[in-house]
């Protein structure tokens, strides 16, 4: 006997039961199974023309077409460099990377994938990025996707090795180690991160402190807490290291005692050029077996007294005369400190935008194969695809949609930062610092805890090593703490957003991120107005104008409360402690914002689409993004009556209803991230013949 129908809308609602009596516990887990088959029937017809459900393929009409035609929105102007990538190592079966791989092989198959990019494929990352940083992330992306490994150990070698030369040295460091660091002969280090200290920098113990006597700076590690950790490079092939030490200066303090000018860049160097054998003084461990990123050979560096040259300190932001005189055009440690970081800068631009990266990968692969995979059906009827479950849509589609709104905006923070290279503008510096610093801590978080989703969306076979999921969980989960720990990042976020509502007040200019702030403030924090607090039509809902104030309403709210807080609590707790006190609210604002400004780049890449059926396409996954994140706050907007019951309820069946809209052209939209198979890799992911695949892949 079939599960009784639902009742149409003229009776009870779309996915409620029948009222059945004597119902079987059989028939009731039947009729249960059966009611995820049954799609939202109330919406109004949208303007996108999307297939009926038909056929296991449920693709659109002219999906083909679709998908091609997002793509080409999609791809930037990089895209050649990133398929010439893919055909080297398409071509270079040697240096693919296979699934089980020792420590040890791995890091060796690492460093030959790198220098194979280099000297064999041509690519010279550092000239990239010193004249066009968009294309450089481009190839650390490609990278990236080759293994994970070479895209971290390649921004090790040129974004924070190469990038301390070209950042905070001067003409005759870049004259010196440029074609080096590019073409691979002096391989590098960046040893910041110490065994007690990582985030705090200023807190750095390692010292290099000037000898006039020789002209020479003497580095030295004056305890276990000081010793250099998780540094990039050194456990193997790093021949050089940039070393973050305090400036002492003998004599200069008062009274005659050293004076400490605060954290420098030093050159040292830490294996012969020739012998590759570590030079006196210095002492290298090997940090070990990670978590992930294998292929990268993290090492500990302690220094004894290791001498170098005066030229050795990179002096753009302060110097050292041969008589030991220090001098800066900035006049105090702090602001020399905040110079030096800022320009360090496109590490966190990096890792933002190959994240993104990493959730493509993570997302189609879940997608593709929850569009094959048959499970489970009405009775006597062929088995359905897991998508068509709404427990299924309502995973994976918010997170495809995510994965679309990540895109635009980490496109739009490297556009910023070759701007921000190539102008050295003030306003766009600072608004680079902190927009990287919430986009680096929010798609990262967002990115670990998607992985794990595919995963399980995948069963048993996303536990199969070969269909990637572990892999890409273990090596993208640092991403979360190096180049700056997400909470620690999202703090400089709500750090930045209280200094501009102070300016706001004191009739100050907001920089361009935050300038909404300016004229809504007002009309943000009056109260809601009850009538659009009840709207509840579709056509209201998907108004990005609506979506926009509802994100910025709510980080409006947040702002002026945790100012609130902190005014009041600071008076009994001081500054530090009213921060602690405050510091959960603080990273809510932090993320809300941060989710406003994916928020309106996303809706300004829709505008800016010149097809109309990709702009269609584009608009319905815009809604579900904007709406999916209302209503997982929705208790917030509640709480100030922003939203009125009747209208959460109206999101809540919409978002379920966009969902399984967006479903019905999920294939079209991972198609759309054009990954080849190189970089997909899992059997269960790929476009076609995957089980084929897959039962090749073990023996069959």
């Amino acid at each position: 006997m079939p599960p009784p129908a639902a009742a149409s809308r003229s009776g009870a609602g779309a996915g409620e039961p029948l009222a059945e009596e004597a119902e079987s516990p059989a028939m009731r887990r039947l009729r249960r199974l059966s009611l995820h088959l049954l799609q939202p029937s109330d919406q109004a017809e949208t303007s996108l023309a999307l297939a009926a459900c038909a056929g296991r393929s449920r693709r659109v009409e002219g999906g083909a077409d679709v998908a091609a035609a997002l793509a080409a929105y999609l791809r930037g102007r990089h895209r050649a460099a990133q398929l010439r990538l893919f055909d080297f190592f398409r071509s270079r079966p040697d240096l693919q990377t296979p699934v089980e791989l020792t420590t040890a092989a791995h890091r060796e198959l690492c460093f030959r994938q790198l220098r194979a990019l280099v000297r064999d494929a041509g690519v010279r990352p550092l000239t990239l990025m010193a004249s066009d940083p968009a294309e450089y992330f481009a190839v650390m992306e490609a990278a990236g996707g080759a293994d994970i490994s070479l895209g971290v150990k390649l921004g090790v070698q040129y974004s924070l090795w190469g990038g301390s030369i070209i950042n905070l040295g001067t003409k005759k460091h870049r004259d010196k180690y440029f074609d080096g660091i590019d073409n691979l002969d002096y391989p590098g280090c960046f040893a910041m991160t110490e065994l007690h200290h990582g985030s705090n920098v200023q807190a750095l113990q390692t010292t290099a402190t000037f000898d006039p006597v020789t002209d020479e700076f003497i580095i030295n590690t004056p305890n276990d807490g000081a010793i250099k950790w998780w540094i990039g490079n050194a456990a193997v092939h790093g021949k050089f290291a940039t070393v973050f030490a305090r400036l002492i200066l003998p004599l200069q303090g008062k009274g005659g005692e050293p004076a400490d000018m605060g954290i420098h860049a030093f050159i040292v160097p830490i294996r012969d050029l020739e012998t590759h054998a570590v030079l006196p003084g210095i002492e290298i461990n090997d940090c070990g077996h990670k978590i992930g990123l294998n292929g990268v050979d993290n090492g500990a560096l302690r220094f004894r007294s290791v001498r170098i040259p005066r030229d050795n300190l990179l002096n753009r932001f302060g110097d050292v005369s041969r008589d030991g005189k220090y001098t800066s055009s900035l006049p105090t440690i702090n602001k020399r400190f905040a110079a030096t970081l800022g320009e360090l800068v496109g590490g966190r631009v990096g890792i933002a935008y190959s994240s993104v990266g990493v959730l493509k990968v993570a997302v189609t692969i879940a997608v593709r194969y929850a569009l094959l995979r048959q499970q489970f059906g009405p009775p006597k009827q062929p088995e359905i695809s897991v998508l068509d479950y709404q427990s299924h849509q309502h995973k994976l589609m918010p997170m495809l949609a995510s994965s679309y709104a990540f895109h635009f905006a980490t496109v739009q923070l490297v556009d910023k930062y070759s701007e921000m290279k190539k102008t050295n503008d003030e306003d766009l510096i600072a608004d680079v610092h902190i927009l990287s610093s919430g986009l680096k801590a929010y798609v990262t978080s967002y990115t670990a805890k998607s992985i794990s989703i595919c995963r399980e969306a995948c069963g048993g076979h996303g536990y199969a090593a070969v269909n990637r999921f572990g892999a890409l969980r273990n090596d993208h989960d640092i991403f979360q703490t190096f180049e700056g720990d997400n909470t620690v990042l999202l703090q400089q976020v709500a750090g930045d957003l209280l200094k501009q509502y102070q300016e706001k007040f004191k009739g100050g200019t907001l920089s361009v991120t935050w300038n909404y702030l300016r004229d809504s403030m007002g009309t943000y924090l009056s109260q809601p107005n009850p009538v659009t607090a009840r709207w509840e039509g579709e056509d209201h809902l998907r108004d990005p104008n609506f979506q926009l104030d509802a994100f910025r309403y709510r980080t409006s709210r947040l702002l002026h409360s945790v100012a609130a807080r902190l005014q009041k609590h600071s008076k009994t707790l001081g500054g530090f402690g009213a921060w602690n006190r405050c510091l959960n609210h603080l990273l809510t604002l932090a993320e809300s914002h941060i989710e406003s400004v994916i928020l309106a780049k996303f809706i300004e890449s829709v505008r800016s689409c010149p097809d109309e059926k990709t702009r269609e396409v584009l608009k319905l996954v815009c809604d579900l993004y904007a709406l999916d994140r209302i209503w997982k706050d929705i208790g917030t907007y509640r709480n100030v009556d922003y939203v009125a019951p009747n209208k959460a309820k109206a999101i809540h069946k919409l978002t379920d209803y966009l969902s399984y809209q967006v479903r019905l052209v999920a294939q079209e939209l991972v198609d759309a991230f054009d990954l080849p198979d190189l970089i997909i890799r899992a059997p269960i992911g790929m476009q076609s013949e995957a089980y084929a695949q897959y039962t090749q892949y073990v023996g069959f």
